[in-house]
């Protein structure tokens, strides 16, 4: 048996008296509760720009090991002042020694070798140095490298933005539910904000251009947000 939305919505959305039991707004007699939904998001270009950029050295004995690639890592970290990066947004995210194996028919693993690491994570603050920067790090002796990733250093505003889209939207829902059911939008009893989505790349076609080189071509593309509103309106003559 199929029931007009009418019926369904004041079966299902309006109970006073459960409200006022759980210390919800006192509401008229001949309120209506309408829940809604609304997700937005809003986009920009991104203002920072995080890369993982390491040396991976390999020895006899893990003392020589470690010490190559000490010196190749300073050099590395060199090249990463020079491009003009702070050190406070220079990190370094993993060292590591590990020995290397040789696995031959039923004889015991055999230590042949042993291979170091250093990774350090870098910020950049200007996005269009990213190909520069990633150029002059391999050219330092940096032999792995992962990224870049993109973002916004500071996305409150962007996800204000999203938060007024999404509630318009609800809005406009809520005034449609109003309009068939021959009813109006009187206030918001309550709205809650669900989890926030952190600032994600989304494609551009756009490369940065070096200005006296070929440097490795790198796209921002833009950073998205984006916001889930749960808001409950309460509707009537």
């Amino acid at each position: 048996m199929r029931y007009p939305i009418a019926a369904l919505l004041a079966l299902a959305l309006s109970a006073p008296a459960a409200a006022q039991s759980t210390g919800a707004p006192t509401l008229p007699p001949d309120a209506t509760l309408l829940s809604v939904s609304a997700q937005a998001e809003a986009s920009r270009a991104p203002d920072i720009a995080t890369v993982s950029a390491g040396v991976v050295t390999q020895a006899a004995d893990g003392n020589t090991a470690m010490r190559q690639n000490a010196e190749q890592m300073n050099r590395v970290l060199a090249a990463i002042r020079a491009a003009g990066v702070a050190d406070r947004d220079v990190q370094t995210s993993g060292i590591n020694l590990h020995p290397q194996y040789r696995y031959e028919e039923n004889q015991p693993p055999r230590i042949t070798g042993y291979q170091a690491s250093n990774t350090v994570n870098v910020k950049l603050r200007d996005v269009a140095k990213m190909g520069k920067v990633l150029d002059a790090l391999v050219a330092s002796g940096a032999n792995q490298i992962n990224g870049p990733s993109f973002g916004i250093d500071d996305p409150e505003p962007l996800y204000d933005q999203a938060r007024v889209e999404a509630l318009r939207r609800a809005r406009d829902r809520a005034e449609t539910y109003a309009k068939a059911l021959d009813l109006r939008v009187r206030r918001i009893v309550s709205i809650s904000e669900g989890g926030a989505a952190m600032p994600v790349p989304m494609p551009r076609m756009a490369m940065m251009k070096a200005d006296a080189y070929e440097s490795t071509p790198v796209a921002a593309g833009e950073s998205s947000v984006s916001v889930n509103l749960d808001v409950v309106f309460e509707l009537g003559r």
